[in-house]
């Protein structure tokens, strides 16, 4: 890691203070104020302090009455680095861990193997989608259909191996897979650069909803999670008041319509977990 990388999380540690225990209810709102970790540089989800959820952090903070205090950091390795870091030990830099983190796969498997860890309240079901132009691309029942046109993929993700590995690797000399995200894979579309786009659900339609040029649909794959995953929060294993206040908040949140207000904010397509 950098050094100025170091530095930032020296002083967000500081800003912490550094180390600091995962914290019930009852600490939280005596020291009014809830950390909330968030994944940094995930469009449309935190993009330098904005995005869904930053938001949804800062309305589930105000509904259990206290303020909301942001701690992005990058995600690690894997899903067990990360709450290890974030939820139930701590970062060795010092920072951490968050009173609750945000965005966590609501998986069966990742539960049962994280019994320091409490994971609940899906608050989003996530899914890999293929967008095109319509007028190069009207119709898209299968990949085959592409023929040889271009298509933008952020490699190192989901999407990037679904479409590397599709058809036995049909279609790996005409993937342009140098873009970091679906955001910029939908850019490069947007440009004219491709004729399609592969990335998460999210990530497309923040970039490209409301524009009649462009589909979003499931990428047609059988390899692709039809139903896709739910995303949503982890606290200490031990933080079940926490826990359920949060879920209760988000509930209430969820019946008012302020969390489909929120991803619609973002262009994106509010889908219940």
């Amino acid at each position: 890691m950098k050094r100025r990388a170091l530095l930032g999380w020296g002083l967000a540690a500081a800003a912490w203070g550094g180390g600091a225990r995962a914290a019930t209810l009852a600490q939280v709102r005596e020291r009014g104020r809830l950390i909330v970790g968030l994944y940094e540089d995930m469009p449309p989800f935190n993009v330098k302090g904005k995005g869904i959820d930053v938001e949804l952090g800062q309305a589930l903070a105000e509904a259990i009455g206290v303020k909301f205090s942001p701690l992005p950091f990058n995600a690690d390795e894997n899903m067990a680095d990360d709450l290890r870091n974030m939820v139930w030990k701590g970062h060795y830099l010092g920072y951490g861990p968050a009173d609750v983190l945000m965005h966590v796969p609501v998986d069966r498997p990742l539960i049962e193997a994280t019994p320091q860890a409490r994971i609940f309240g899906p608050y989003y079901r996530e899914r890999v989608m293929l967008a095109r132009r319509v007028d190069e691309l009207p119709v898209l029942d299968n990949l085959s259909q592409l023929g040889s046109r271009k298509v933008a993929v952020p490699g190192q993700t989901l999407a990037g191996w679904l479409m590397i590995g599709a058809d036995g690797g049909a279609y790996r000399e005409q993937l342009l897979t140098q873009w970091k995200d679906g955001c910029e894979a939908a850019r490069a579309l947007q440009r004219g650069e491709v004729a399609a786009a592969a990335g998460l659900a999210s990530e497309l339609e923040a970039v490209l909803a409301g524009d009649a040029a462009y589909r979003i649909e499931p990428l047609p794959s059988p390899r692709a999670p039809r139903e896709g995953w739910a995303a949503g929060m982890a606290v200490k294993r031990d933080a079940t008041g926490l826990a359920e206040a949060l879920q209760e908040a988000l509930n209430g949140l969820a019946q008012s319509g302020r969390v489909g207000e929120i991803f619609a904010k973002y262009k994106v397509v509010w889908r219940p977990a």
